[in-house]
């Protein structure tokens, strides 16, 4: 197996990634459909930092950001292939957004559906802290639970 590279998306990438998460969870569980993600890449995701994760010559992964999220950023979404699982893309992709969010911001937000064990695990394992759940956001009887991970205080208290 080769090397994650973790890169800037492209427009050319959208049809590669619209296809990824489309055969993923939780994305089916949450009702996102392809028209969601016509609509969300057009061809790229508007005032967001996007990132694919290619693993050989292959679209493996893709990381969304939202710059601006209270006092640091928020990862709207971060979604692995399938195919690809438990290769390090995810970490991967995890480790090149704190780079680039860390460096302006002391804090990265993301959420996680609450039936999402493994993506809870994963984001725990990394340091990612739970703030709380936000019952019925996306769907009836679940909750979307609030991570953040920080490098410290927004401000210094002098």
């Amino acid at each position: 197996m080769t090397a994650v590279l973790v890169r800037a998306m492209r427009p050319d990438d959208r049809s590669a990634v619209v296809h990824m998460l489309g055969e993923s969870d939780p994305w089916r569980t949450l009702g996102y459909t392809a028209a969601d993600w016509d609509r969300i890449f057009c061809p790229l995701p508007q005032g967001r930092d996007s990132y694919v994760a290619e693993l050989d010559e292959r679209i493996a992964g893709i990381a969304v950001v939202r710059p601006n999220f209270l006092a640091g950023d928020y990862l709207e979404l971060l979604a692995v292939a399938p195919w690809t699982r438990r290769n390090g893309v995810g970490r991967r992709m995890i480790e090149h957004v704190e780079q680039a969010v860390f460096a302006r911001a002391n804090n990265l937000f993301t959420c996680v559906s609450d039936f999402n064990k493994s993506a809870r695990a994963f984001y725990r394992k990394l340091g990612y802290q739970e703030i709380g759940p936000m019952l019925d956001f996306l769907i009836p009887g679940s909750s979307e639970v609030l991570l953040r991970k920080t490098t410290g205080p927004t401000r210094d208290g002098r």
